[in-house]
Parts: C-alpha cells; sequence; structure tokens
C-alpha cells in the first residue's frame, strides 16, 4: 500500500511484478491469490502483471554482458561450503571453466557502496566486506534474484522503488549490479515491515487476517494507513475502498512514515 500511495501521489505508475523465476519455490495460484487480494483493496496497477519467468533470454543477455566484461568467474562452491558471510573467494582465482553444477559470482570491490534511502536515511555498506562476490546465476541455472530485479527494474523504466525494509541489505548488491552493467539508479524508499510477536512479516503468518481481509477490506486499509504513520481521518470509518484510497492519495506524506524497519502488531488482527 505504502508504494502504490507514494507511485499514485506523484502521479506516477505503479506495477506489479511476479518474482516467479524459482519454480521449486513457486506456490500454485499465489499468483492469483495476491492478485486477487490487490483488487479486493482496491489497488489497481498498470499495464500487465510482468512475469519473471517470462524475461528468461533477457538475464541471460545480461549474463553474457558481464562476463564478456571479465566481471564474473565459475565457482564450484556448494551452498553449505559457504553458508557464512562474506564470501571469501574461494574460487575467485581458480581460472574454472563454466559448465553444469557451476554458478556464477560477480567480481566486487572493496570500498562503501552508499545511497539516500527516503524513508532509512543515508545506508552505508561494503559490499565486498560484508557479502563478497555474489550469485547471479546459480549452479542450477536459474538466475539469481539481484540480477533479475535490476535488469527488470530498468527494462520496465522504473525510477523509484518502494519495498519492504527487509531488502534494504540488498540494495547495495543491486546498486553493483547497476554500475557493472552501466544502468541507471533508481530511488529507493524501504518501509517497515508489520511482524507479529514472534518477528514474523504477517504476509507470512496470515491466520484471522485473511478473513479480514475479505470481510472488512476498508478497515485494513485504514489499519495500515495508520501504520504507514498517515493519520487517516476518523469520518472514513465504513467508507468504501476507493473512496479510502482516494483520500489517503490526496493527504500521502512519506516523511511521516516511522524511521524503523520493523512495526510490531498491536493485537492478532491488523
Amino acid at each position: 500500500m505504502g508504494s502504490y500511495l507514494d507511485a499514485r501521489h506523484a502521479g506516477g505508475r505503479w506495477l506489479v511484478r511476479m518474482d516467479d523465476i524459482d519454480p521449486p519455490r513457486v506456490a500454485r495460484h499465489a499468483d492469483s491469490l495476491i492478485l486477487g487480494a490487490l483488487e479486493t483493496l482496491g489497488l489497481q496497477w498498470d499495464g500487465d502483471v510482468l512475469y519473471q519467468s517470462s524475461r528468461l533470454p533477457a538475464y541471460s543477455g545480461a549474463v553474457d554482458q558481464l562476463h564478456a566484461a571479465g566481471l564474473l568467474y565459475p565457482c564450484a562452491c556448494k551452498r553449505r561450503e559457504v553458508s557464512r558471510h562474506p564470501y571469501p573467494g574461494t574460487c575467485r582465482e581458480q581460472g574454472l571453466q563454466d559448465g553444469p553444477g557451476r554458478s556464477l559470482r560477480l567480481r566486487t570491490t572493496a570500498g562503501v557502496v552508499s545511497f539516500v534511502d527516503d524513508i532509512q536515511g543515508i545506508h552505508h555498506q561494503n559490499v565486498g566486506a560484508e557479502t563478497g562476490d555474489f550469485v547471479v546465476r546459480r549452479a542450477d541455472g536459474l538466475t539469481a534474484y539481484h540480477l533479475a530485479v535490476v535488469i527488470d527494474d530498468h527494462w520496465q523504466g522504473v525510477t523509484r522503488v518502494v519495498r519492504g525494509a527487509d531488502l534494504l541489505t540488498s540494495t547495495a548488491a543491486q546498486l553493483h549490479v547497476q554500475e557493472s552493467l552501466g544502468l541507471p539508479t533508481p530511488g529507493y524508499a524501504h518501509l517497515p515491515m508489520i511482524v507479529d510477536a514472534h518477528g514474523r512479516k504477517i504476509s507470512k503468518s496470515l491466520g484471522a487476517e485473511a478473513a479480514l481481509l475479505k470481510s472488512q477490506p476498508g478497515a485494513v486499509l485504514l489499519s495500515v494507513l495508520r501504520y504507514l504513520g498517515q493519520d487517516p481521518d476518523p469520518g472514513l470509518a465504513g467508507s468504501s475502498v476507493l473512496d479510502i484510497l482516494a483520500w489517503a492519495t490526496r493527504h500521502w506524506r512519506l516523511e511521516a512514515v516511522p524511521k524503523v524497519r520493523q512495526l510490531q502488531v498491536t493485537s492478532h488482527k491488523l
């Protein structure tokens, strides 16, 4: 909802993308459930929904470009062998040949990557020291998220990324991918995640909230507005989702969003 309001308040387009490039983890009919929830809440997107599974040739082309620039190298390490961070660079100078069972890692450099997040403030990260060379193509041939999201942001003309703060620490690596490919950098704003008493994202632990979403979508919107620091007009109680969203779009204040990474729910319901 935060990304929707930020885009609409600025007169921009709001895009929906399905990150379905990891088939073993794609839940059947999950896309329909997600889109149905957005429609119930009145959050209408612009254009067609982009399924990343339809973009595999573009990702392959980006891998070829990075390879030609000498920025990638094959890695034979198993995930269990490099579960710790940063990646120690075991295969960096091994001169291995690409092939089945080999991932491709993007070389990182020493130095701090800095960017200004419009909610969380200035963020600094030394990708080389904290993450190390990271995978852009997995050993099973699937494209890694860092590469896919950068390619699609550019292809869709995304100028502003508004997403959950759980991805804040991924941003520096994505900036490194953008720089390596000569792509522009969009603006970023990372919203606090709503979590339960155990620190789990509400999106991962829906129970009573699912029923509330169907029966009282307006109440859900008003509750989320409060979490976003927007102080909705009390007169909106009982209003339609379209009226609530129209008010929220006019009165959206990014500066009022809490500058934290997590917000805990105050009851068992939103």
